[in-house]
């Protein structure tokens, strides 16, 4: 019996913590709203009752920032998002309505203010000092893309791997069902090798799903990733399709940001989604390129994209349309926190535009649930993965 089988019909919310319910104000600015784990746990009726099988947390552990990519603390949870026992407590809840739980987990980068960092740039004698990269110690160092607020890990340097893995570990130990790992094309592939070997020795039913994510990518961030054939991929470019599948042998998928550009275009450009045959058979060719066992897990948004409905002018219908053709690829599809309040960002989310990506971030509306999104989202679980 596969024992990662229950992944591949799974339907998959993705919870941003800050933004999802806890809260008590809805002003939607870049800091800390409120939500909690605690805030999660209190919807979890809400979530069985949308037809939810899979929670996917965002970044809970300690952090600078409200989305939790910043960390400061990969052992700990953050005390605004709640502690290790309220953690704990949304997961055994969650198993005893049948709904597992996944783990945002960033494992390339951390925050400027991690105290490992603060110490390795303070003494030149530093046990930290190799757990980063430096290029002109203190003040040049690799980091996520060009980011300097985000120093990148040296995961060559065998106690950051160790200790990346441990907590891991960790997390994994307290009940989770796997990680949706950040930024894949960061770390090696040396790395993951690793990493996935160690965490499915331990946890064999761990699912391990890469944001294997091209977007925003440029030559001059190659230094700064792991993937293969950078000179091949300085001259012609880089395939998203193809990134996607160079993880086949260390991850079990990636999101599929391959697909979503196909549904995208074809919203865009008016063609019918649930019967243009040019489009179906561009989703056939590139679902045939897919090893045995390798899940392409499908979404329409997430919090670094524009909101879906935005493609749809609005449109609610042809919204629930383009999830009807992800339920009916048989594969993971992912619902992103607010979608049910189907409000479209005006401008589009660009990293020209500082925190243009707070449009899809916005505090869930709970009054404001969408009716029709509500009840045709619901048909469509009845219709495609419920016996």
């Amino acid at each position: 019996m596969n024992p990662k089988g229950w992944f591949k019909r799974a339907v998959i919310y993705q919870v941003f913590v800050d933004r999802f319910n806890g809260f008590s104000s809805v002003n939607n600015v870049p800091g800390f709203a409120g939500g909690t784990l605690k805030g999660v746990t209190q919807k979890l009726e809400y979530l069985k009752d949308l037809g939810i099988s899979v929670i996917w947390l965002s970044p809970f552990y300690g952090t600078t920032s409200y989305h939790g990519y910043h960390i400061t603390d990969f052992e700990n949870v953050d005390p605004r998002f709640g502690n290790q026992e309220d953690l704990q407590h949304l997961v055994l809840k969650a198993k005893s309505m049948g709904i597992r739980v996944i783990a945002d987990f960033v494992p390339n980068h951390c925050s400027v203010h991690h105290p490992f960092f603060r110490h390795a740039i303070s003494h030149p004698g530093s046990p930290y000092r190799p757990w980063f990269i430096f290029e002109d110690w203190p003040d040049t160092y690799k980091c996520f893309l060009d980011f300097t607020e985000l120093p990148k890990l040296n995961l060559e340097h065998h106690e950051t791997r160790g200790y990346i893995i441990d907590v891991a570990h960790q997390w994994l130990s307290m009940g989770m069902d796997g990680f949706r790992l950040d930024h894949v094309i960061g770390p090696s592939h040396g790395f993951w090798s690793a990493f996935s070997k160690e965490i499915g020795e331990k946890h064999p039913e761990a699912i391990l799903i890469g944001e294997a994510w091209a977007g925003g990518l440029e030559i001059k961030h190659y230094h700064t990733v792991g993937f293969r054939k950078k000179t091949w991929r300085k001259l012609f470019g880089v395939s998203q399709e193809q990134i996607q599948l160079e993880y086949r042998k260390t991850m079990d998928g990636t999101l599929d940001f391959f697909l979503r550009e196909l549904i995208k275009n074809a919203v865009v450009a008016g063609q019918p989604l649930l019967s243009d045959r040019r489009l179906h058979n561009q989703i056939r060719e590139h679902l045939r390129k897919l090893p045995t066992g390798y899940h392409m897990v499908a979404f329409l948004d997430n919090h670094d994209t524009d909101r879906f409905i935005r493609y749809c002018g609005g449109q609610v219908d042809l919204l629930l349309q383009a999830f009807e053709l992800l339920f009916s690829l048989d594969l993971p599809v992912v619902i992103f926190t607010g979608t049910e309040n189907c409000r479209p960002n005006e401008l589009e989310v660009t990293p020209m535009q500082a925190n243009s990506d707070l449009q899809v971030r916005a505090p869930m509306d709970w009054a404001r649930l969408n009716d029709q999104f509500m009840s045709g989202f619901r048909a469509l679980v009845r219709k495609y993965r419920q016996p």
